[in-house]
């Protein structure tokens, strides 16, 4: 049996498997985010040690025989967040002041100089430009600081005291560090941990760990990679021609290519299924957007809200939203970028402002898709992951105006899946990451494009092209 978690940005997921690939419990527990300022985007990361332990407890209260089962543990979550890590760990905590999560903006000066050494951009969100901005804002911070971890390596520290850094793929390189890099900067290198792949062993349970969390101990702890690597597997995205859609705070789109593609408005690394290549755009507040709407209309859940956007038209009365709400990633790359609503009018109402923000996030996801296909990609369908996978008018829209087919797995959790693929070939019980993918994954729908649909939002994606050369 295996244990899996996923640190996401608002929810903490974790789940055991079978080496079938069946899901045989899961429990999840909501997180806090702290932001202030429109640039300071924080969460105290000792909540994801509190919320392992509470989900450990239900998976373990729900199948009791979980303790004495669980063969391994595999971890992945969001980033680039960063933690300055100021003391060893125990079991239950790791002295740390709050993590910055990959929406915290305040490392933009920081960026343009680790850019300019790295020999492309690299964006204020990743782990290098937050270090260097708190050595030169925060000088006794930085002093303080052991070392710095992301948000999965801060668990498996807590569980096995090793310190180490996710290292996602080959072609990664420019977003992280080396020696060079980091004299350059005058950085220490001891606060920057060795790096480990997916796959990898972050070492064994120690024994404290597992009398606090009632497991066995020196159970290996596995490295998932990063959440999105851990999304392509259990979606099945690992042949040419197959991309993920990973739904969430944020969105990312993980396209299968055969070669590299070099686009400074993309990111192109080494795909987990070899020989192959991944090409990556994120849109940064898809989600949070939702999030955002739900909260100006006072919907009281979630499903209200889509219940509302259900009753507007498509194209929302001509309403078209740019979701720049905290600057952009891909294709954009610029942290001072903001949001548009245009087309309001008397008509607009409730039904149409919740409609144009579901619509808004898919026109930036084919934004990003038609950039993948004019670099040469070839993507034939969309596999989507995440929170928002179940939703059915969030699958529609995103057939209509993508014009992609748009499968969505019968399994929902696919980071947690893919985690479980991840975990079983390092226990040998699958001999590849792409065999694993495909012995566990399975389709539950598809929703094709409309064209009536499908010919009005090509004319809205227009605009919004538009509104992005503006904004």
């Amino acid at each position: 049996m295996l244990l899996t978690v996923d640190i996401g940005t608002s929810v903490f997921k974790s789940a055991l498997w079978d080496f079938e690939g069946n899901r045989i419990a899961f429990a999840s527990t909501p997180l806090s985010i702290c932001a202030s300022d429109g640039a300071r985007h924080e969460t105290e990361s000792g909540q994801w040690l509190k919320a392992f332990g509470e989900c450990r407890g239900s998976l373990c209260a729900e199948v009791p025989a979980a303790a004495a089962a669980v063969e391994a543990l595999v971890i992945c979550g969001n980033g680039p967040s960063l933690v300055p890590v100021l003391g060893p760990p125990s079991p239950g905590n790791v002295p740390a002041t709050p993590a910055r999560l990959w929406l915290d903006r305040r490392a933009a000066k920081a960026a343009e100089r680790v850019s300019a050494l790295s020999g492309g951009f690299v964006d204020a969100g990743f782990f290098l430009p937050k270090a260097l901005d708190i050595k030169i804002n925060e000088p006794e911070l930085y002093e303080k600081t052991k070392v710095f971890l992301g948000c999965p390596e801060l668990l498996a520290y807590a569980l096995t005291g090793e310190t180490r850094t996710v290292f996602p793929s080959d072609g990664f390189e420019r977003w992280f560090w080396t020696d060079a890099i980091l004299d350059a900067l005058g950085l220490d290198g001891e606060k920057f941990p060795p790096f480990i792949r997916p796959g990898e062993v972050f070492g064994g349970l120690t024994a404290q760990a597992a009398n606090r969390f009632d497991l066995k101990p020196g159970i290996p702890v596995i490295s998932g990679g990063s959440d999105f690597i851990a999304a392509i597997l259990g979606t099945g995205a690992i042949k040419p021609g197959r991309a993920c859609n990973r739904t969430g705070t944020s969105d990312g789109i993980n396209a299968c290519t055969e070669k590299c593609v070099s686009d400074d408005r993309l990111m192109s690394y080494g795909h987990p299924v070899k020989p192959f290549w991944n090409l990556s755009g994120i849109v940064s507040t898809t989600g949070k957007a939702v999030e955002w709407a739900r909260n100006l209309l006072g919907a009281e859940s979630y499903d209200e809200f889509f219940r509302l956007a259900q009753t507007a038209k498509p194209g929302a009365r001509g309403l078209v939203f740019l979701p720049y709400l905290t600057g952009e990633r891909a294709p954009a790359w610029d942290p001072s970028a903001r949001g548009v609503l245009k087309g309001l009018g008397l008509s607009t109402g409730r039904p149409e402002f919740a409609r144009a923000v579901l619509e808004g996030v898919n026109f930036a996801i084919r934004d990003i898709i038609e950039i993948m296909e004019e670099t040469g990609a070839v993507i034939d369908e969309l596999r989507v992951a995440g929170s928002a996978a179940g939703r059915d008018l969030l699958n529609r829209i995103k057939a209509d105006i993508t014009g992609k087919p748009v499968f969505v797995p019968a399994q929902k959790e696919t980071e947690l899946l893919g985690l479980a693929a991840i975990g079983s070939c390092a226990l040998g019980k699958h001999a590849s990451f792409a065999e694993a993918a495909r012995a566990f994954v399975r389709i539950g729908g598809t929703f094709r494009p409309e064209e009536e649909t499908a010919a009005l939002y090509g004319e809205m994606f227009g605009e919004y092209r538009r509104l992005r050369a503006g904004a």
